[in-house]
């Protein structure tokens, strides 16, 4: 009996497509906005056939706009010895202003392209390191999304507290109804929030049209000219449209039962105390599934991987990717965000 309850477990996790070779279990894919967050991508699919386990063969796309493919050559060849395909994806003319709108463009892309021939897409921000095998990441019977929350308040909401102005509008303009809001704690400072779904890791079933809907959601949002003028004057929230659009769109396209909030080991955010702020340290690998590490090696502390708790083997693959000279979170993307999670202002 307890071999047939395993069995179970085991074929729930399995969407029922995938036991009859219709489609690959999961796809993963990425966006890469400039020359950086490509090298930065080519280590994420690194690790993904390094430490992914059973998925360490899954197809890899990874999204950029088609001139960086054209000005880094040598580099989008560097993903074909990986098994991983660089695809072209460029945001609407109109869009190309706003911050991560190329990213929101091409999740939707991916979406559009998996459905039928994946169970699930994976989307991963460039800044994912895979350590062990995301078994989670399959979602079980039923369940159309796996996320985690926002690292920290930022631009979030407060549960205790009305939404301002800003989330007025968002909710107003996505037609969000009250009934769709639910607590939600964030992962680095514990504030209770209203909803606010962190970007950078989107477990999704494509047939559900998910990202297709943060597209539109984010359409909305940045046309809207009450929340130009809100943006204009706070470009925090401007840098973070993309975010409050896909909370918005996942609050009324999917219901809580569809939602599955991922373990504490998945989009790990590494040294986040040191580079924003945090109620606790994140600085060990032990159970970590998969990391982000942000801006973090943009200034990295010199005594860094010392600081770093996990297998001495892990944490050298880690440092030599990683690590002064590798190039990783240099991009301009990169740099912009951390000014703006800092409170600085923009250059």
């Amino acid at each position: 009996m307890r071999n047939v309850a395993l069995i179970l477990a085991m074929l729930m996790r399995v969407p029922a497509a995938c036991l009859f070779g219709a489609a690959r279990p999961v796809i993963v894919a990425a966006y890469a906005g400039d020359g950086e967050q490509l090298h930065n991508t080519l280590i994420l699919v690194e690790s993904i056939r390094t430490f992914g386990g059973r998925f360490a063969d899954a197809p890899v796309w990874i999204y950029a706009p088609s001139n960086l493919l054209k000005t880094r050559e040598g580099l989008v060849k560097s993903f074909a010895p990986l098994g991983a395909e660089v695809r072209p994806s460029d945001a609407p003319r109109e869009a190309r202003e706003v911050p991560y709108a190329g990213k929101v463009f091409a999740a939707a892309r991916a979406e559009a392209a998996a459905k039928g021939a994946a169970s699930i897409l994976v989307w991963m921000d460039e800044d994912t390191v895979v350590l062990m095998e995301p078994r989670e990441l399959v979602l079980v019977r039923g369940a159309s999304l796996g996320y985690r929350p926002a690292m920290h308040q930022n631009i979030g909401s407060l549960y205790s507290e009305k939404p301002d102005a800003f989330w007025r509008r968002v909710y107003e303009r996505l037609s969000v109804p009250e009934s769709a809001v639910f607590p939600m704690k964030t992962v680095a400072d514990g504030k209770t929030l209203r909803p606010y779904f962190n970007a950078g890791l989107l477990a999704v079933r494509p047939e559900r049209g998910l990202l297709k809907k943060w597209a539109e959601a984010f359409s909305v949002l940045y046309r809207d000219p009450v929340l130009v003028e809100i943006c204009r004057k706070d470009e925090r929230v401007r840098l973070f449209l993309h975010q409050a659009a896909l909370s918005g769109a996942i609050m009324k396209l999917l219901g809580r039962d569809e939602m599955t909030l991922l373990p504490d080991g998945y989009n790990y955010p590494l040294f986040f105390k040191e580079t924003y702020g945090a109620d606790k340290p994140f600085d060990t690998l032990d159970g970590v599934v998969t990391l982000r590490y942000d801006a973090y090696f943009r200034n990295p502390a010199p005594d860094g991987s010392a600081k770093l708790k996990g297998s001495a083997e892990t944490v050298s693959w880690l440092e030599k990717r990683l690590g002064h000279g590798s190039g990783a979170g240099n991009g301009a993307d990169t740099k912009m965000r951390f000014k703006f999670q800092r409170g600085g202002k923009p250059a």
